[in-house]
């Protein structure tokens, strides 16, 4: 691709910006380091962007050395290096990467809103999860404002070329979100050949990455861990009591994040001592023994925790407004807040409600409980998924704490 001179690559990215709605207030900041930039640019005689004209610019007027791009910075010095480093992805790609999307509408040209409305519910009617639905929707969309950023007007005019630079915007994330992105696009591939938007598959000449179950070492809490993050809960407050119970069904019985927060008063079947419900991910039905120790956590939240709201949902927030959690809620930070309370240090891989579910199916095997049995308890359709856990490091394993006598009897 031919390098473009500063001052147009410079207008070119403003004028995307400037599409994408970014506020009046953040375009002065961008434009006062432009004209920093360019006036660095002139004073060295240089007519084009580099990767080292920007690095210069940077440790010239902010003192933010090279070495320090990899520490953790202040969020003033993210700032200032988000300028140059928007400026190199754009002179590269021809869009904005890395863009913060949470309380913005991705789409707003409406030939690509109502095809992510078709696209929606053709998953639906495909009968896949929620999640995977809202997760190939978002995916899509965000492949479709790259598009847009392309000027590709209708989806007849993609090509493997431009599929191939989309897929080359997703350079420094981690292996299994690239699978995630590319696994989404397909489906979003598909759904255009079957609607007649387009006459070509690219969705069989998309390749798509396999990630390797296999080697993935699920995160495990040892003994004192979760001696430390449990200590860490009041149980006197209600909203300790509501978060007690949530751990409890993660570490002990092994259920996901979103069946958790999908739980209802009637998925409790108290006199046969079981926990019976539908799981989101798999669609399947699941019946788990309801040990004593989460039986009484659940009876205690319900009690003397629970606000007083109409909601069929067992948890729910506890501050306005009440409901149930959202979807996009995955409850990290309640991990997270009794991890800094319980003073146990962050590791460079993230620990949330999932690594409680692997501590538990860890537990079991170490029990010697088969892998059929585990399976079943943790809903996997198919064994391969439970066999990650033939990875874990034993010897941490055995200082786990918890007592999961009740739930490996289950068979």
């Amino acid at each position: 691709m031919q390098k473009k001179p500063l001052t147009k690559l410079i207008h070119e990215l403003e004028q995307e910006m400037l599409r994408l709605g970014y506020t009046q207030g953040t375009m002065q900041f961008y434009r006062r380091r432009w004209q920093m930039l360019l006036q660095f640019a002139q004073e060295r005689d240089e007519t084009y962007y580099t990767e080292r004209l920007g690095i210069d610019f940077i440790e010239k007027h902010f003192q933010i050395l090279e070495n320090d791009f990899e520490r953790k910075l202040s969020q003033p010095e993210t700032q200032e290096l988000r300028v140059i480093r928007m400026i190199g992805n754009f002179q590269l790609h021809r869009t904005i990467l890395r863009r913060y999307y949470k309380h913005k509408e991705i789409l707003t040209n409406p030939y690509y809103v109502e095809l992510s409305h078709r696209f929606k519910q053709y998953c639906e009617n495909q009968n896949y999860s929620k999640v995977t639905v809202n997760h190939y929707v978002k995916q899509s969309e965000r492949f479709m404002d790259y598009l847009v950023s392309q000027s590709v007007r209708e989806c007849k005019d993609i090509d493997l070329t431009l599929i191939n630079n989309y897929i080359k915007t997703l350079a420094g994330y981690t292996y299994k979100t690239v699978e995630q992105v590319i696994c989404s696009i397909r489906a979003f591939f598909r759904f255009l050949l079957d609607v007649g938007e387009t006459d070509k598959d690219f969705a069989s000449k998309t390749p798509m990455i396999q990630a390797r179950k296999q080697t993935r070492i699920p995160s495990v809490w040892t003994k004192d861990e979760l001696k430390k993050l449990i200590a860490a809960i009041d149980k006197g407050s209600r909203k300790g009591k509501r978060d007690y119970a949530i751990i409890l069904m993660a570490s002990v019985l092994g259920l996901r994040c979103t069946d958790i927060k999908n739980l209802k008063m009637d998925h409790f079947r108290w006199e046969e001592k079981q926990l019976v419900f539908t799981q989101s991910k798999t669609r399947e039905p699941i019946s788990l023994p309801l040990t004593p120790e989460v039986g009484w956590a659940v009876i205690d939240y319900l009690k003397y925790g629970r606000p007083n709201i109409e909601s069929p949902y067992l948890f729910v927030k506890h501050m306005a407004p009440f409901g149930p959690f959202s979807e996009a809620d995955h409850l990290h930070q309640l991990i997270s807040r009794y991890m800094e309370q319980a003073r146990i240090p962050k590791l460079k891989k993230r620990r949330g409600m999932h690594s409680l579910r692997h501590t538990m199916a860890s537990m079991l095997l170490e029990k010697e409980t088969p892998l059929s049995t585990i399976s079943d308890i943790l809903g996997h359709v198919d064994t391969n998924s439970t066999a990650v856990y033939l990875k874990t490091d034993i010897e941490k394993l055995k200082e786990c704490a918890l007592d999961f006598d009740e739930v490996s009897s289950y068979e």
